[in-house]
């Protein structure tokens, strides 16, 4: 008999020909790895909703960062990754971000949901990185049209692009005035705390 609970090869192939439709689409708002004008709207709207807290998950934050060469607060959403007590941020886009390259420069920032959190964000080595990316997967819906690999995948297929897309740990700092509305913190003056518990609300 057949199985009951399979899904028709039919309705399959056409489920996988429409997530690839999708993925296409979500790709072409970041041609040449940078968001496009649709994309860059969609993600102010994002970065103000995240670090509001308002209907969104529980792993949804808003960073910001400064600038390497003009200095100003740059500030995007992202999905923060639990792994193993530590919480992570990826770059769907890989290496040609410019937030990437302004935390190889300075990797102070402020994580912001429904509270300032200010943080140092510490570039993991690639050979760490496949585990977390298969997590960030799991939570990030809108990452996997970027990730050339299925959610679902062996830790051996992340580890064959782990080198391609960078990880950063987050941790907890604490400063004087750090945390105020476009403010990071001062150099000399963080201190790093313990990273929260799985059990413990992550923002």
């Amino acid at each position: 008999m057949p199985d009951e609970g399979a899904v028709p090869s039919g309705a399959a192939s056409a489920w996988s020909r429409l997530t690839g439709w999708r993925y296409a689409a979500r790709r072409r708002l970041y041609r040449g790895g940078r968001a496009g004008p649709l994309a860059r709207a969609a993600n102010r709207l994002s970065a103000v909703q995240f670090a509001s807290g308002l209907l969104t998950p529980r792993q949804a934050a808003t960073l910001e960062v400064r600038g390497r060469r003009s200095g100003r607060v740059i500030s995007f959403p992202v999905v923060v990754a639990d792994h193993e007590g530590e919480r992570y941020v990826v770059s769907m886009l890989g290496e040609s971000t410019s937030w990437v390259r302004n935390l190889r420069a300075d990797n102070r920032g402020v994580l912001r949901r429904r509270r300032a959190e200010p943080v140092r964000l510490e570039e993991v080595p690639p050979e760490r990185r496949a585990p977390i990316l298969r997590r960030y997967l799991e939570l990030a819906p809108g990452a996997r049209a970027h990730l050339p690999v299925d959610r679902r995948a062996p830790l051996t297929e992340f580890e064959r692009i782990a080198d391609r897309f960078p990880v950063f740990r987050v941790r907890s700092v604490r400063a004087p005035g750090a945390g105020r509305p476009g403010v990071l913190p001062a150099a000399g003056q963080a201190r790093v705390m313990p990273s929260a518990s799985p059990r413990q609300p992550q923002g």
